[in-house]
């Protein structure tokens, strides 16, 4: 396994990127800020899903959705396409590896990045936050996403453990360097959290 996290690994702060692996904004958005502030007080997970990224697909190397893998209380046994939650809750060594990195360092906030849906999602405690975040980017706030998620990490670190929890639903469909200054822009907000 070669995921890692980057930055202050003891961060009150924790970002994760391509929990999708056909998302890579995240990825490329983080490793480009680092380029220009590695000195961060952030904790980074560029690519949580380096499988997923390699093959541009959303699940990781067992076919599994690691945003329904999480151990929630909704957690389903699910059919096997593109939302399948695995064998059973924290099948996945991605999932294991977030768990162990949120119960180890107990982040006060988390980001994750994902697209398409162009909203500041957020989960738990998190409103006032993801507001701000609205503010630099220009997204809606948006509580639901829409439809059931079992077995999310919102639900498993939000709403479950009540750390404020944002999923920032980057747009795809613009050139990823119109996302560089206003991403930026929320970690540096983020660095002063």
């Amino acid at each position: 396994m070669n995921i890692k996290t980057v930055g202050n690994i003891t961060s009150s702060i924790l970002i994760i990127g391509c929990f999708h692996g056909d998302e890579p904004q995240g990825k490329y958005l983080i490793e480009e800020y680092l380029k220009t502030k590695p000195d961060t007080n952030l904790c980074f997970i560029p690519c949580l899903n380096e499988y997923g990224f390699e093959h541009n697909i959303r699940t990781n190397s067992n076919g599994v959705d690691l945003n329904r893998n999480f151990p929630t209380k909704n957690w389903v046994l699910s059919e096997k396409d593109n939302f399948y939650g695995g064998i059973e809750p924290a099948s996945e060594k991605e999932t294991k590896f977030v768990i162990d990195i949120i119960e180890t360092n107990k982040p006060k906030l988390i980001l994750t990045l994902h697209a398409p849906y162009k909203v500041v999602n957020y989960d738990g405690p998190a409103k006032e936050v993801s507001e701000q975040i609205s503010k630099i980017i220009k997204y809606p706030v948006e509580e639901s996403i829409g439809y059931p998620t079992p077995g999310s990490f919102g639900t498993w670190a939000g709403i479950e453990r009540k750390i404020p929890t944002i999923t920032l639903e980057l747009d795809e469909e613009c050139d990823i360097k119109e996302l560089v200054e206003p991403v930026f822009k929320i970690f540096e907000m983020l660095e002063k959290y």
